[in-house]
């Protein structure tokens, strides 16, 4: 599996001139010590400061502030980072904080805080991302629950002791120039967290016996009362009797005796008072108070009024600080003590699953969840539905939930809510173009008795995305702020940001803070009518009602829209109509676009055939003008490895104009050496050392000509294949060294260096196999352009150098197999690890299985199937696994594995979540409600991988004798009936269309004539158990070659064989 986290710096680590700063302690302390300066800025000679790639980055000293350290940096168009560094062992104790001054100017960027081990391999951080510098000294602390461990080999995570300080600033949303300024490092050993003593409380009033004490006795049912007499403003003062962190506070109300406004103030010594919340429409009940990271002595309630004569208040927990150690941990907690449903699935500790809504290319997009709730942009809250009926609130726990797409494959979602009396759909998709995209919602309502009846529907706006809350990655899911929310005649805004317009005006428009409730008590006890409101925390909510009239079995319909780019487009009149309207166009425009290459299999294997045509739409959806993206959330950038493999699909099915725009959009982010950036976002080139990167550009862009033959576009990108293979070359030369000629390092000569490759070396660089296989094909690629080109020198020089690059390559597997003892091909010549989806791109990409060393190989991928095959039958324990996996299905097409290949897809497709949105996230976990982080849904790489898999069932490429095999991954028991096929495959050759069935005795394959078959023709390999029968190709006897293949030279083409009805296939 990938690890997308690791962004940033290793750090670079030397001796400290002054030897260990040992901040250790032997025993529990319950008194912090004093602080100790580690640096006091008075002399910058130890502090050196770097940059990545085309990023420019200074260091000076300044006077201000007692003397500081400044660091100037300017990202320029790149994305990147620069650091300040310095060598400082520090070994540490079981409670710290550190404490230094900060200002700066500039656009928000994310600020980091790094410390790195004695091995440089081992990072632990505080990331701050997008921080806005203040230009006025702030101080900072990170204490040591806030400093996590960021990568690194090391299993133990655990900060004892680091060698290395670094103060890191990286590109973030803005990017551009400007300078931080650190003054005064402090270093202060805190004691261990203990249980606090019980908390003293006195009020300024109590009714009778009702004591202040008793709001803090941890029963509900004794309560503390305020006097009447004294009036509606009382004070309630805890005092903790030593400093206490803690996250947030619940106040347990009884019914009609609550403050409906109120302050909560913090002090130290019980004089000076702070004031950190404001209650001002407080709705009784149980008021949580989030007061994320708070530190006090005391805590004072002033309260103001109330609905009745006197306060009584039950309880006052005091929560821990993983209470509000986020917004998503507080409404998590909610959840937890709400009626399952009130809150959405993801809040509950269940697995959430949604998909993708928007259209081909966008500037942004939806999402809609498993239950219905649609998000209506990146980053933007969701519209949850809710039904009111005769029995009350319905939520989705309350029913049967479906998931299906239009079709049952366009990417036009449906969510079914069922029971037995009422049932509600929720649709939606993305109209019209990229430019002027919005999102529309379709909700219809129906009434499943024989009798007349009211149902309310209620589409709430809540300050949750439907991006759940695990996914912690790039854009975190969970709670999104609303801090504004406003209704206009005919649209909510929300955060002046986005829009929401119902198509018709509900019967009832609820805003309100959230001091005034959720959902269930809004709709209860609806607030007094506004058209404004704010929210200070950013959990302000809306709800729309609609009161419907149902007659009998009859029905409603309700629609939303929601613009994504540009101005909305609105109905003017006769809503059901356009709505109707506007899908059937959104559909039969997507028919055009998905519907190019169809595929033929039996009924039972249709689902396979409707999920590459999704897998394809998923692709288009998820990139961003030009950009080819893997995700919209997580991963809403452009991976050139992930693009690379991305366009190898769209070429296949006919979208040569997708890779073509997307070659044309990524070359130009070159660096000036040559080197291919990994990815790119909005922030620039992203500097990160992944050493399959120049390989992966230079094979799109061949592939790009392969299969469109533009000699005018392919010599405008000469320039970026000359510097990616002379960066690749000089990378490849640098290991050419008497170095690595010992018997240590022979594995390493002439290989590509070590990068954290695919990223599933993130925790130390190696030397990936994976790497060397795309650089060979990026090799394969620069000559194939040079001699297209006719620049002979070049295709001779580049020739050598892939020449003697393969050799490299080979000699390296040889000497790593034989270095750490394997009988496989190992996914990196150091590690001697075992990475079978790795390797698959030696057969898939880099052509090479007939030259890799044949009894690993085979292997290989005999190891992988009996560890696949233990772990579908349940014989060994497994917890998760990643569909990347799919790629195995190609290679074992390509070791003539046919019926494997057939259980491989048959297990992976039985892992589609929902298996009605004909999808795939990054990580698919074994419990389908373990809440983790899945990466994208659906993911747009392994979509490529399913289609490349599909694809290759029906036809390859076969390197070794320049060729095209047809149907060695079709299974023997689609060939009965109407057979099997595949039409208008495109491929470097032309379009192949062809059917293959079973009639009677004869095996019939049919192949058009649109295609110049290449150098080594058309190849069709026996599917049957046993001998060929006798066969012939356009009435004429031909030959098996090898016992088992025919090759077939012209075109059109009709195939006969002898062939008894099979008993099995191969």
């Amino acid at each position: 599996m990938r690890n997308r986290l690791r962004r940033g710096l290793w750090g670079i680590t030397a001796v400290c001139a002054f030897g260990t700063i040992d901040t250790g302690v032997h025993a529990a302390s319950t008194q912090a010590s004093v602080a100790q300066v580690i640096d006091d800025f008075a002399d910058l000679s130890q502090w050196q400061v770097s940059a990545s790639d085309d990023v420019q980055a200074k260091i000076r000293r300044v006077s201000d502030g007692g003397g500081a350290l400044c660091m100037d940096f300017d990202f320029g168009a790149v994305s990147g980072y620069a650091v300040a560094r310095r060598e400082l062992p520090l070994q540490f104790s079981d409670n710290f904080e550190f404490s230094f001054g900060l200002k700066g100017k500039g656009p928000p960027n994310t600020l980091q805080f790094k410390l790195v081990d004695a091995t440089g391999e081992n990072v632990w951080w505080v990331q701050r991302p997008d921080f806005q510098f203040s230009r006025d000294w702030a101080q900072m602390r990170f204490k040591k629950r806030h400093i996590t461990f960021a990568w690194g080999p090391t299993k133990d995570h655990v900060l004892k002791r680091s060698a290395t300080l670094e103060i890191v600033v990286a590109r973030g949303r803005e990017g551009g120039k400007g300078n931080i300024c650190v003054n005064r490092l402090t270093y202060r050993e805190l004691p261990v967290p203990s249980t606090p003593p019980p908390p003293l409380i006195t009020a300024t009033s109590t009714l009778a016996a009702d004591d202040a004490a008793r709001a803090m006795d941890g029963k509900l049912d004794t309560i503390w009362r305020s006097d009447p007499a004294d009036g509606p403003l009382q004070t309630l003062t805890l005092d903790f009797q030593q400093a206490r962190e803690f996250g947030g506070l619940i106040l347990h109300w009884l019914p009609g005796a609550f403050a409906s406004r109120y302050i909560i103030d913090f002090s130290e010594d019980g004089e000076q008072w702070r004031t950190v919340r404001r209650v001002v429409d407080g709705n009784g009940g149980s008021d949580p108070l989030l007061l994320p990271e708070s530190e006090a002595r005391y805590v004072r309630l002033r309260l103001e009024d109330g609905p009745g004569k006197s306060y009584a208040l039950a309880e006052i927990e005091v929560k821990d600080l993983s209470f509000g150690e986020s917004p998503n941990a507080f409404f998590e907690a909610l959840a937890k003590n709400a009626p399952r449903g009130h809150y959405p699935r993801s809040f509950t500790g269940e697995q959430s699953y949604w998909t993708l809504v928007g259209v081909d290319g966008g500037t942004a997009n939806g999402l809609i969840s498993e239950d219905g709730a649609v998000e209506i942009g990146p980053g933007a809250p969701a519209v949850e539905p809710f039904l009111i009926a005769e029995d009350g609130l319905l939520t989705w726990a309350d029913v049967e939930t479906s998931q299906t797409l239009r079709d049952g494959y366009l990417p036009m979602p449906t969510v079914a809510w069922h029971r037995a009396d009422l049932a509600l759909s929720v649709s939606a998709f993305g109209a019209r173009k990229a430019a002027s995209s919005q999102l529309v919602a379709r909700y219809l309502i129906e009434n499943l008795t024989e009798h007349p009846r009211e149902v309310t529907l209620a589409l709430a706006v809540r300050p949750f995305q439907v991006n759940p809350p695990m996914q912690f990655l790039n854009m975190p899911g969970g709670v999104i702020p609303i801090r504004s929310l406003t209704w206009t005649e005919q649209a909510l805004h929300i955060n002046g940001e986005h829009r929401l317009f119902p198509l018709e005006r509900p019967d009832q428009i609820v805003l309100a803070d959230f001091d005034a409730g959720d959902v269930p008590e809004l709709l209860a006890a609806p607030p007094r009518p506004r058209r404004t409101v704010s929210d200070g925390r950013g959990f302000a909510t809306a709800v729309l009602l609609y009161r419907l009239k149902l007659a009998p079995w009859g029905n409603r319909e309700l629609g939303i829209v929601a613009p994504l780019a540009g101005k909305p487009s609105l109905p003017e009149r006769d809503v059901g109509r356009w709505l109707e309207r506007t899908e059937e166009e959104t559909a039969r425009e997507w028919r055009k676009q998905l519907d190019v290459v169809t595929v033929t299999v039996p009924p039972n294997a249709q689902p396979l055939a409707d999920t590459l045509k999704t897998a394809l739409a998923d692709i288009l959806v998820s990139r961003t003008g030009p950009a080819l993206r893997p995700g919209t959330r997580s991963y809403a950038r452009s991976w050139i490895r992930d693009g690379a493999m991305m366009s190898d699909a769209l070429l296949r099915l006919g979208r040569a104009d997708v890779v073509r725009a997307y070659a044309d959009w990524f070359a130009p982010h070159q660096f000036v050496t040559g080197k291919v950036p990994c990815c790119i976002d909005a922030r620039g080139s992203d500097p990160v050392v992944e050493n399959d990167s120049p390989g992966e550009l230079l094979h799109l862009i061949a592939q790009c000509f392969r299969y469109t033959g533009d000699l005018a576009w392919l010599k405008k990108k000469w320039p970026h294949v000359a510097s990616a293979v002379s960066y690749m070359d000089r990378l490849r030369m640098s290991q050419r060294t008497a170095q690595n000629e010992t018997t240590e390092r022979r594995a390493f000569y002439g290989l590509l260096p070590a990068s954290i490759s695919h990223e599933g070396y993130s925790d130390r660089p190696a030397y990936s196999y994976w790497d060397d296989f795309w650089g060979l094909a990026g090799y394969d690629g620069a000559v194939r352009v040079a001699s297209a080109l006719k620049r002979s020198d070049d295709a001779v020089r580049l020739s050598q150098q892939r020449d003697e690059f393969r050799m490299d390559l080979m000699a390296s597997l040889k000497a790593s197999v034989a270095r750490h003892g394997l009988d496989y091909i190992p996914g990196s010549a150091d590690r001697g690890d075992f990475d079978p989806t790795a390797t698959t791109i030696a057969l898939s990409v880099a052509g090479v299985q007939a030259t890799l060393p044949q009894l690993e190989l085979q292997q290989t991928f005999e190891r992988y199937w009996n560890e696949f095959v233990q772990r579908r039958n349940g014989h060994v324990s497994w917890e998760d696994f990643t569909p990347y996996e799919l790629r195995s299905v190609g290679a074992f097409v390509r070791l003539d594995w046919r019926e494997r290949a057939r259980q491989l897809l048959d297990f992976f497709m039985a892992y589609r979540r929902p298996a009605g949105w004909n999808q795939w996230a990054e990580v698919v976990d074994r419990d389908a409600r373990r809440p983790r982080f899945l990466g994208d849904m659906p993911h747009g790489w392994i979509a490529s991988d399913y289609i490349q898999a599909v694809l290759d069932l029906f036809a390859y490429e076969r390197q070794a004798d320049d060729a095209l095999v047809l149907a060695a991954g079709v299974p023997a028991e689609w060939l009965r009936g109407n057979g099997a096929g595949i039409g208008n495959l495109h491929t470097p050759y032309g379009r192949l269309t062809y059917t293959l069935r079973q009639e009677q005795r004869q095996l019939l394959l049919t192949i058009a004539g649109a295609l110049k078959p290449p150098r080594g023709g058309l190849v069709f390999g026996w599917p049957y158990v046993g001998a060929p029968g006798n066969a012939s190709i356009n009435g004429v006897r031909a030959q098996w070659e090898h016992g088992l293949e025919l090759r077939i030279r012209t075109l059109p083409a009709v195939v006969v064989i002898d062939a008894a009805p099979p008993s099995g296939g191969r």
